[in-house]
């Protein structure tokens, strides 16, 4: 029998990486788990603490690391606008210095390296759908730019670092991914609904609720992502990953209404600065290099969610009696979740 690798996953404690290092696991590897814990949280991965083949380490990605690895997944990065935007610089510090850390640890150790870089690279696309050659159309100088022109530039290091060093890179665009381990306060549009519908409040939908999302399951976006990781050396990416699915974002107010049976109500409220109005992946290339597309329809992904919040919440009884209002379970559990987050965020290095 083969022996497992050791691999690396930045950002591992998070949403999307606390599902890859579980997935790993049962793979058989040993996974070591990097995180600073600014957007993350322990209790995501408190369930493999104690596994004799997970290793978690508090690490910062803007500072150099010095371990012994076969496979580099760098997934480290704020990735909701109120994380992101919270402390831009220090956003910006992440996607590019800590991509440099990383290929520079790759180089040493010849590991081949993945980077999570992300639909937002297109900004607000005057293309549609969006293809891998399209170059986007992002404000450089905006609210979100730390996030955006920090992950393109960290695309830009690992293609110099494949034609200057030979590296065995690849890069995927993952676009609206959502399901369980999701932060309930960070700002996205899934969460946001599911969160205000089970307390009872009103849903916030920005603008008219016209513009679009194309929404995947975590475990769909997992199996792309160890599917890249496993292609030949020659295939590099940039590989869009999502689900090409398209709704509203009125359509999915609606449907997380009916599926949590709340009493909510939808209001208006204006458009956040660069939001952009459609986003939508052609996935033709991960289809016919990665032979993936996603599988979880948006129905059972969201029922899976939604049983997510709701024990986050303290159970079912978390659907408020009135708008605004929280049973002191979900308010104890949601106000300890914070807290956890405060605690590990004021430990982040300063920019």
């Amino acid at each position: 029998m083969a022996l497992g690798k050791r691999i690396l996953v930045t950002g591992g404690a998070g949403f999307l990486g606390s599902h890859l290092c579980d997935r790993l696991l049962a793979q058989g590897h040993d996974v070591l788990c990097v995180d600073n814990f600014f957007s993350s949280t322990r209790r995501n991965i408190e369930h493999l603490i104690g596994n004799p083949r997970f290793e978690l380490m508090r690490h910062d990605v803007t500072f150099p690391l010095y371990v012994e690895v076969d496979e580099i997944y760098n997934l480290a990065c704020p990735a909701s606008p109120v994380h992101y935007q919270f402390d831009p610089v220090q956003t910006t510090k992440t996607s590019v210095i800590g991509a440099i850390n990383m290929l520079g640890l790759a180089k040493r150790t010849k590991a081949k390296i993945l980077q999570a870089s992300t639909s937002e690279i297109y900004g607000d696309p005057a293309v549609h759908p969006q293809t891998e050659s399209y170059w986007g159309n992002v404000n450089p100088i905006g609210l979100r730019s730390c996030y955006d022109e920090g992950k393109r530039c960290a695309e830009t290091l690992f293609f110099d670092y494949r034609r200057q060093h030979d590296l065995p890179v690849k890069v995927v665009r993952i676009f609206n991914t959502y399901g369980p381990r999701m932060h309930p306060q960070d700002g996205r549009v899934v969460s946001n609904f599911i969160v205000q519908a089970l307390r009872g409040e009103d849903i916030t939908v920005y603008g008219d609720g016209a513009q679009t999302r194309s929404f995947c399951f975590v475990d769909d976006l997992v199996d792309a992502l160890i599917r890249m990781m496993a292609t030949p050396d020659d295939v590099t990416g940039p590989v869009n990953i999502g689900n090409p699915d398209e709704f509203t974002i009125r359509e999915l107010a609606e449907l997380v209404i009916e599926m949590s049976g709340s009493s909510s109500t939808i209001v208006n409220k204006p458009l956040p600065s660069d939001d952009p109005k459609q986003r939508r992946p052609d996935i033709s290339l991960a289809r016919e290099t990665l032979r993936w597309q996603p599988r979880t329809p948006l129905r059972h992904g969201l029922t899976r969610t939604i049983s997510y919040f709701e024990d986050l919440l303290g159970g079912t009884d978390t659907v408020a009696e009135a708008p605004g209002k929280v049973r002191p379970l979900a308010a104890a559990r949601m106000n300890g979740f914070a807290a956890f987050d405060r605690r590990d965020t004021a430990a982040a290095p300063a920019a």
